[in-house]
């Protein structure tokens, strides 16, 4: 059984330019910027934006519906992709 306080411990503490690597890592196509947004797109359709501002985190509403509902991934993918132990 996962902790799953464990993993948002790790989560939080996630920056938009391990976001982006981990999205490229997963597939995740660059196709531009405007300045301080970053948006990737899936050869599946899904597209995802990425919101870079220096010295801020993700809150935990905004991280999971990126996470979970926007690209899908699951705590398996979260493993996969490095971004959790």
């Amino acid at each position: 059984m996962t902790d799953r306080r464990n993993v948002w411990d790790q989560l939080r503490k996630l920056t938009p330019a391990r976001l982006a690597a981990a999205i490229e890592k997963d597939g995740g196509i660059f196709e531009g910027r405007a300045g301080a947004v970053r948006a990737y797109r899936y050869p599946d359709g899904r597209r995802v934006t990425v919101h870079f501002h220096s010295g801020k985190g993700y809150g935990p509403k905004l991280l999971k519906g990126l996470l979970e509902r926007d690209l899908g991934w699951t705590e398996d993918d979260l493993r996969r992709l490095g971004l959790v132990d």
